[in-house]
């Protein structure tokens, strides 16, 4: 199922590749929507505001697992693309290792820290217990979490796609229903919510592993491979640590944010916390599909082929805006039926604030869908000073802009007001950046190809001319 997205035509082969991740991540994210859909319908209002506030916090952990993965991901698909597979199996394995490290880092520091950090964001009193519980089972299962992903970014390196979406397909539905049965049979409270997704991802990762060993080892060495390597360590974390402070500083952002939303009540908590998830999985999906976008500029580069990477630009645009179309008609006209999933009042303060926050937010999705594109190919180029000013620049507006309007007599509006614009300032700076930096490369290649040539020209000419002197000898 591995697929080289060097040859074909870059919007079909770009679209084949994406569209499963794109399905891939909606399963992921019923995950979480899982979760504060049992616990808002099957525990009450107070417990959907404490999942919801806990999952600023998860965001953090899920940053590094993420950032991890990316890395991971563009290395491989680089040395994949390149037909290095030593290199390639050693990129892997280095990744591995160095994300367990990390991995038993965050868990020691999410056990003693989280409950400190709940209280330092303003988490009302009424749902503090709830929120902490919900973190502490949920730390316990951050390896199942770092290494799925990982998991997922070598599938994805590799251009198989569908691998990762059947294993989300299952587990995800699996989780809805380990969910029910732990709240609604068990009556486990929000435990049950938590350890019924350790439970599915925890089966999922095994599975995923297993997997990606037997993946990596049909490919055929021409030395020993080695395990571990510094070098390969740090070419991982080129890539890795730059998208890591981007997802932890947009978590960091989101829990300013959750600090800023807390002081309006547990009823704007609980809206807030229902429609951010339904944001969010647009966002993620975006992103992911960036993901897909970087793999697919990487595999190229590393094959010299640059011309592909721009027209995966124009293809990668056409398909999020394809998607953005019924995702903004659904998100604006019709998001209350969608908040009732995790609500029972229809009137009520709570889901009043989620459909605010939905309509003004989703008209923009067609804006920020095109920086995460744009940011895919950035990053699969290795340019990661650019992609983070872009994203930086987002984050920091997004969040003092937020800070500002919540003060004055808007009120919890002017928090949501804030998000379209930090992404339409962020778009600019990564359509900027793009544009200048893919020209410049486009009009490398040429020159560079026209220099190979006339060297091998040249060399082709000594040898000509050594051979006939000899003959002349």
């Amino acid at each position: 199922m591995n697929k080289d997205l060097t040859v074909g035509k870059p919007s079909q082969v770009l679209w084949q590749f994406c569209l499963p991740m794109f399905g891939s991540i909606i399963f992921q994210q019923l995950y979480n929507i899982a979760d504060s859909l049992v616990a808002g319908k099957f525990i009450g209002e107070n417990a959907l505001a404490a999942v919801g506030n806990s999952y600023e916090i998860t965001l953090i952990f899920i940053a590094f697992a993420f950032g991890c993965n990316i890395g991971c991901s563009v290395i491989v698909s680089r040395y994949f693309g390149a037909k290095d597979y030593d290199e390639m199996k050693t990129s892997v394995y280095t990744s591995l290792i160095g994300s367990a490290v990390l991995c038993a880092v965050l868990m020691l520091i999410g056990l003693v820290g989280c409950h400190g950090l709940l209280e330092l964001i303003n988490t009302p009193e009424e749902i503090l217990a709830d929120s902490s519980l919900y973190l502490d089972i949920y730390v316990l299962g951050l390896p199942f979490m770092f290494f799925y992903n990982i998991a997922t970014g070598i599938f994805s390196a590799l251009g198989d796609s569908k691998t990762p979406f059947y294993f989300l397909a299952v587990s995800s539905l699996s989780n809805i229903g380990v969910d029910i049965l732990f709240v609604a049979g068990f009556k486990m409270g929000v435990a049950g919510v938590a350890w019924a997704t350790f439970l599915c991802q925890g089966v999922s990762c095994v599975l995923a592993m297993v997997v990606v060993f037997r993946r990596i080892g049909a490919f055929k060495s021409t030395h020993k491979v080695v395990l571990f390597s510094w070098n390969m360590l740090g070419k991982v974390a080129m890539v890795a640590i730059p998208s890591i402070l981007q997802q932890s500083f947009v978590s960091v952002g989101n829990i300013i944010l959750q600090s800023v939303i807390n002081t309006f009540g547990a009823s704007v908590i609980a809206g807030y916390s229902a429609a951010v998830k339904l944001n969010n999985m647009v966002i993620t999906s975006f992103t992911t599909l960036g993901n897909g976008i970087s793999n697919y500029t990487s595999q190229n580069m590393g094959a010299g082929k640059m011309d592909r990477v721009h027209e995966g630009f124009g293809a990668g645009r056409n398909l999020v805006w394809i998607i953005c179309v019924p995702i903004v008609l659904l998100y604006f006209f019709f998001g209350r039926f969608l908040l009732l999933l995790f609500m029972n009042d229809p009137q009520g303060p709570a889901i009043d604030t989620g459909m605010l926050f939905l309509r003004i937010l989703s008209p923009f999705y067609f804006v920020v869908s095109v920086k995460l594109v744009t940011d895919g190919i950035l990053r699969g180029c290795g340019m990661m000073v650019r992609f983070m000013i872009a994203t930086f620049s987002d984050l920091i507006l997004r969040v003092g802009i937020a800070i500002v309007l919540s003060s004055t007599a808007l009120g919890s509006t002017g928090i949501w007001m804030a998000w379209p614009v930090g992404w339409c300032i962020g778009t600019g700076l990564s359509l900027v950046f793009y544009f200048t930096a893919i020209r410049k490369v486009l009009a490398e290649s040429p020159a560079k190809a026209e220099a190979e040539g006339e060297a091998a020209g040249a060399r082709a000419e000594a040898v000509f001319a050594a051979d006939a002197e000899m003959e002349t000898l």
